[in-house]
């Protein structure tokens, strides 16, 4: 059974961080000040306490919690006999009581000595540059690893991706790279699903959610939507959503149909200023317009397969809304998260007059087709001063994958520049650092909750450690 979405956040959500309110970039259409902001009951927790340094050196936690090495890329064995592949990144937790199962991205793109293996049965391209995939690892409450295994293989730098409601995991290729008849067989930049059994295994390419650089995604409550996130630039990336032909509903059996280009419907997200043309960039938008909704339109993409011409450039200035690094992306029943990491200032991806960001989450809301920025991290040069803020658990920069807590706030996953923290965000309140990497300067990846809330798993994806995180997690998020 997957962590379900529930109804973690009735109506619109809003998340919280300690902000700093910047002035907006000059959009005409844009008014300043917050109209209305939708609130609602939203879950609040106790502050976590200060981190204390990990002896060991990997995890800096706070006082009460522990955590347990459950796989190390080149250490750690598979089934098969083979080294733990590296790059974790995105992963996904099924099952209940003392046994969980988790399935877990490797971002590999080209061949590697920790590549995953290509397995018969679960190879998409052969060819010797295709290092990525996903492995399956059975793991207990005590993060005891019982055994882990080769899922899907041959695919490129499979970065996040979304667990389905008939509890699989779609795994998303960061990458737009193409055949080129040596080490790469086939075309790649799709998304795939992956079953947890170590037997089912349909390594075919969903082409229908089309053809670009896949972060992550989610479906909706109704499978009839999906919706997925771009992290691109030289023009910064989109966010899509896949709609389904009238009266039909996703579900085991539906890779068969994705399988087709011409399936359902492909769109990308334009946010509505109060003049109805879409805002250029989501950096237009800072603190100042903090909760309040804005209208969302969706555009068809006219070409998803992107044959000649990436999807991102199919689209002129002024049809949709472009963004820096559209990364994590989590469904609950009532709507869907999407981060968008940073976006600098003297840089071809931030226009001109837009504001420079460290960090911003939205809540797309499924009933009132509305969009909210929920979080925002205003541009802090203590935070992007990287090494020399190593030890601060108060700069916060680049929020990367996002999960919702069984209680209902957000886990966020830092990829910034400064030391790298697993964050708590509550709506309508702070963010708090729960976990810090002492080991190096990598990111954490794939946050992701037994449905008990008992674990929390996380990944750092240098050198490649998957961490089971105990606790007294009800007592601070409950």
């Amino acid at each position: 059974m997957s962590l379900d979405r529930r109804s973690v956040l009735r109506g619109a959500a809003v998340g919280a961080t300690g902000v700093g309110f910047a002035a907006v970039g000059a959009v005409p259409s844009l008014a300043e000040a917050t109209p209305n902001p939708q609130r609602g009951p939203y879950p609040t927790h106790r502050p976590f306490p200060p981190l204390m340094d990990d002896p060991n050196g990997i995890l800096a936690l706070p006082p009460g919690f522990k955590y347990t090495v459950v796989t190390r890329a080149g250490e750690t064995k598979l089934k098969t006999g083979e080294p733990t592949p590296g790059a974790h990144d995105g992963m996904a937790v099924f099952g209940t009581g003392k046994h969980y199962t988790l399935i877990q991205n490797h971002e590999i793109g080209s061949n590697n000595a920790l590549g995953v293996p290509q397995v018969p049965g679960t190879v998409y391209d052969p060819g010797v540059g295709a290092a990525g995939g996903c492995t399956v690892i059975s793991v207990d409450r005590d993060g005891t690893n019982h055994g882990e295994w080769v899922a899907i293989s041959g695919t490129l730098t499979n970065c996040a991706g979304g667990h389905t409601p008939w509890g699989t995991w779609l795994t998303c290729e960061e990458t737009e790279n193409k055949a080129n008849g040596t080490t790469r067989l086939k075309d790649h930049g799709y998304v795939f699903e992956v079953w947890d059994d170590g037997k089912t295994s349909h390594p075919v390419p969903l082409k229908a959610l089309g053809r670009y650089a896949h972060e992550a995604l989610a479906v909706d409550r109704d499978q009839a939507h999906i919706y997925l996130s771009e992290d691109a630039s030289g023009p910064n990336g989109l966010f899509y959503r896949w709609r389904a032909p009238a009266g039909y509903r996703l579900g085991k059996r539906s890779w068969q149909d994705l399988t087709d280009a011409g399936f359902g419907t492909l769109e990308a997200m334009a946010i509505l200023g109060d003049d109805g043309k879409p805002i250029p960039d989501v950096a237009y938008l800072t603190s100042a317009q903090l909760l309040r909704p804005f209208r969302v339109a969706w555009v068809p993409v006219p070409a998803r397969d992107a044959v000649s011409v990436s999807c991102r450039k199919q689209f002129t200035d002024g049809q949709v809304t472009r963004g820096k690094k559209f990364e994590g992306v989590y469904g609950t029943d009532d709507g869907v998260y999407v981060v968008n990491s940073y976006a600098n200032s003297g840089t071809t991806d931030l226009p001109a007059d837009a504001v420079p960001h460290d960090g911003m989450v939205w809540f797309y809301n499924y009933k009132t087709q509305t969009i909210q920025l929920v979080t925002y991290f205003p541009s802090s040069a203590a935070a992007d001063q990287g090494a020399d803020a190593k030890y601060q658990d108060f700069n916060f920069d680049g929020p990367d994958n996002v999960t919702v807590t069984p209680w209902g706030s957000l886990i966020l996953a830092e990829d910034g520049n400064a030391s790298s923290h697993v964050l708590s965000s509550t709506p309508g309140g702070p963010t708090y650092a729960i976990a810090r990497n002492m080991l190096n300067d990598s990111e954490f990846c794939g946050p992701a909750f037994s449905a008990d809330g008992k674990v929390l798993f996380v990944n750092i994806q240098s050198p490649g450690l998957t961490l089971a995180i105990t606790g007294p997690w009800r007592d601070y998020l409950g």
